[in-house]
């Protein structure tokens, strides 16, 4: 029997609305105990001082990329899972844009197989499968067979230009219980736009990608779940306008959720003045008024989620002019200090807020119970100390990729264990 005892640490539990100071027991991979204070430990028990550490229920995202299979220089499964560990990550969930795409059974058996091979425990990696094949967003695949394969869900992780295709997979999901995670984006109507459309976008000199590319077709998307009653999941929520679509949808009942991404609530369109390739983002990152309605919704709950969406490149792919580099950045490691650092030490969230946008409300997306800090109940959790300082750079990372314009600075807030419902795991 092994116990680990966490003296006095700051207890957050989303599902029950509680932010306490406690001891808490955690005896083989369960919590055992969770009191304000244990005086008599078990004899064998690790007893650490966890004085101003956090402790909540594992982080679960939504969706993220790997390079692997096809394009393993940017990231393997492996250092994606490290990475996701090292974040406070106890769940996370694989885009299907991989290559060859994750669009049959046999592509979904290949990768549980891969981490049935791991010489070592990691978080649990789950996969949405995709909605077209190839994600290429022209055929729709065999959803049944697909649905019975393990996947938690579907999702291309790219926009579908086709609005009969779409009608089609919404009628389909209907019987097939799972999740439909769906990004609203008209191609055509963002045109080579890499940053948000407005008076910054022209300042900068950077082609401008407007916000009814992301709207209008949110707009059809809603009238749609009005109509079929599909329940959807909305992914990379960006603009103001959108947020007011939300609303309004939510307001009338309509059975849908809704995630925006991490650095979309940390950052606007002003941080690209650096031209860093890093903040090449899709969507792009939205105007000042833009950013500050995304912030609100979080604290209202408009929007359910956050997301990391971490996307790995290699330094030669980054390493290029703004508009010619590919969109996406990495952040599986740096989304909770930030985060953090942001809004909770600032006052502008609760940590609660914070922590049940990143666990609990995740999970709920994916329609899988959150984790609970209950005695008794199977240890998924993160020990978060907000703290301990460190500088990001790629020797620091676990991630194989370090494109983040966070690169070289440095950081206050750290992940010092994660526990999860299959094994207690250092990071």
């Amino acid at each position: 029997m092994t116990s680990q005892l966490l003296r006095q640490v700051r207890v957050l539990d989303p599902e029950s609305e509680t932010d306490r100071i406690a001891d808490v027991l955690i005896t083989d991979g369960r919590i055992a105990a969770i009191e304000a204070s244990l005086p008599e430990p078990p004899a064998n028990a690790d007893v650490q001082d966890c004085s101003g550490c956090v402790l909540g229920p594992g982080l679960v995202d939504l969706y993220s990329h790997s390079g692997e299979p096809g394009f393993e220089d940017r990231e393997t499964l492996d250092s994606l899972l490290h990475a996701a560990q090292a974040g406070g990550f106890t769940r996370l969930t694989l885009l299907p844009d991989t290559h060859p795409a994750i669009d049959t059974p046999a592509s979904v058996e290949w990768l549980h197989a891969r981490l049935r091979a791991s010489p070592e425990p990691l978080p649990l990696l789950q996969c949405w499968g995709a909605l077209t094949v190839g994600v290429a967003g022209q055929q729709m695949v065999e959803l049944a067979e697909l649905a019975e394969s393990g996947i938690v869900g579907f999702a291309d992780g790219r926009p579908l230009q086709n609005s009969m295709l779409l009608r089609r997979l919404l009628e389909y999901g209907q019987i097939l219980n799972r999740p439909i995670a769906l990004w609203c984006c008209d191609r055509e109507l963002a045109g080579n736009g890499v940053v948000r459309e407005g008076e910054e976008s022209l300042r900068l000199g950077l082609p401008g990608n407007p916000a009814m590319a992301e709207t209008a077709p949110l707009a059809a998307l809603l009238e749609c779940v009005a109509t079929l009653g599909t329940p959807v999941h909305l992914m990379r929520i960006s603009t103001a306008r959108s947020v007011e679509l939300l609303r309004d949808a939510k307001a009338r009942g309509l059975p849908v959720t809704a995630s925006t991404t991490w650095m979309h609530l940390l950052l606007n369109i002003t941080a690209v003045q650096s031209y860093d390739p890093s903040l090449h983002l899709e969507p792009p990152l939205g105007n000042p008024a833009d950013q500050e309605a995304l912030c609100q919704a979080v604290q209202e709950g408009i929007i359910d989620a956050i997301a990391i969406d971490h996307s790995p490149y290699t330094y030669e792919e980054k390493t290029v002019a703004f508009a010619e580099s590919p969109a996406g950045a990495i952040g599986l490691e740096l989304a909770l200090p930030l985060l953090w650092q942001q809004f909770v030490v600032s006052g502008q969230w609760s940590a609660l807020t914070l922590w049940r946008c990143l666990s609990s409300q995740p999970a709920r997306c994916l329609h899988q119970p959150p984790a609970r800090l209950l005695p008794g109940v199977l240890a998924e959790l993160t020990l978060f100390d907000p703290h301990q300082s460190w500088t990001i750079t790629p020797q620091t990372l676990h991630s194989r990729s370090s494109n983040t314009p966070w690169l070289g600075q440095p950081v206050k807030g750290r992940v010092i264990q994660t526990w999860n419902s299959r094994l207690a795991s250092h990071t």
